[in-house]
């Protein structure tokens, strides 16, 4: 609930700054556009200035950039799953249009009131305004902009978009990150058992409550490939941050489990996660000129990979490496059991693993290792 608070004014912030920036544009665009607006009194004419104009582009932009923060956040958070796109973006234009209706008539009589201008604002007046709908105009292509900011933000992972319009990744650029592997448990017998529609389904509504929990924890997404999602964070040097991704996928395997009603009901199973962590230098690079997209290479990712797949070996569900270990602050919360050294499918040198567990946990690893061990 808190991050969700946090979420809304965030979005509340951005979307102010961004809306009355957008419409004090437009009014000086319009302002210059039609030289200076001259008001007849009594005695003299008066000039509006520019600034008297700007007051109105930051109370419009202002009243347009609450009720936008309200309806996207509530319509991403609870009605994304429940209506299709068609249904949603109908909902919302006639929302827009009839808050528009109402802050131009507005912001009409108040510039009536402070700089006596006579603006229309009678009745049913926006249905043959030429100003009102160049309005909406500019306010359809404001949204769409915004939109598309956010969309990259989301897909490609704070302040990544701007790098890309700065060219920044055009040459391999390396960076230092957390990467995690997390996949279904049993996902072939799962697959083979629905069938690949009815599992495409079951994929959908499991990383629904991924995508839920990415944010809070400062996840970013780099791609699904199937039934398994690939995320990854910065390095940070403060090790109580990195404990974020093991934060995550407890919290969501907390959810997966809350809502295993639903799932029994409507699948007929429960989803169980597994996940490998590990950290290290990855080459950050475009590829591609049709469907350009950033690229990770290096054998972090290979590595990383390899001991997601050590899960079912071990019968652990959350693995990482001796390396990454000591850049995470487990505290007391968590605790690593040592399952000993692993060569690694393609390594060519073993790797120290850990299981992670929470600090209440009462599982007895041990006999997980002496398995694994009897097999090889």
């Amino acid at each position: 609930m808190i991050f969700e608070v946090k979420q809304f004014f965030r979005l509340l912030f951005y979307s102010i700054i961004f809306w009355s920036f957008a419409f004090c544009a437009f009014v000086l665009v319009r302002y210059f556009g039609r030289n200076q607006e001259q008001v007849k009194t009594e005695n003299l004419t008066e000039i509006v200035t520019a600034s008297q104009y700007l007051i109105f582009g930051v109370v419009l932009g202002v009243m347009v950039a609450i009720i936008y923060t309200v309806v996207e956040f509530f319509f991403d958070k609870y009605l994304s799953k429940k209506l299709h796109l068609g249904l949603i973006l109908l909902v919302k234009s006639v929302i827009y249009l009839m808050f528009l209706i109402f802050s131009l008539t507005f912001i009409a009589s108040l510039a009536e009131a402070y700089i006596n201008v006579d603006f229309p604002n009678e009745s049913l007046w926006w249905k043959s305004n030429k100003i009102f709908w160049m309005v909406t105009a500019y306010f359809i292509l404001c949204s769409l902009l915004f939109s598309f900011f956010r969309i990259a933000n989301n897909k490609f992972g704070k302040g990544v978009i701007l790098n890309m319009l700065l060219g920044r990744y055009r040459k391999p650029r390396e960076v230092e990150r957390i990467l995690m592997f997390l996949d279904l448990k049993s996902s072939t017998t799962i697959a083979e058992k629905m069938g690949h529609l009815e599992y495409s389904r079951f994929i959908q509504d499991c990383f629904y409550y991924l995508n839920r929990i990415v944010g809070k924890y400062g996840a970013e997404i780099y791609q699904y490939v199937g039934d398994e999602a690939v995320l990854t964070w910065k390095l940070n040097k403060n090790t109580t941050k990195n404990i974020d991704c093991i934060n995550l996928f407890f919290e969501y395997d907390y959810k997966l489990k809350k809502h295993s009603k639903y799932y029994m009901k409507k699948y007929g199973v429960v989803p169980e996660f597994k996940a490998g962590i590990h950290s290290g230098k990855i080459i950050i690079a475009e590829v591609g000129t049709i469907k350009k997209e950033l690229a990770y290479h290096g054998d972090v990712i290979n590595t990383t990979s390899r001991i997601e797949e050590q899960c079912n070996e071990y019968n652990e569900s959350l693995l990482i490496s001796e390396s990454f270990l000591a850049k995470v602050d487990l505290k007391k919360k968590y605790k690593a059991v040592s399952l000993g050294n692993e060569l690694l499918e393609g390594k060519r040198e073993s790797l120290k693993l850990f299981a992670i567990h929470k600090s209440k946990y009462k599982k007895v690893s041990k006999n997980a290792i002496f398995s694994k061990r009897n097999k090889t």
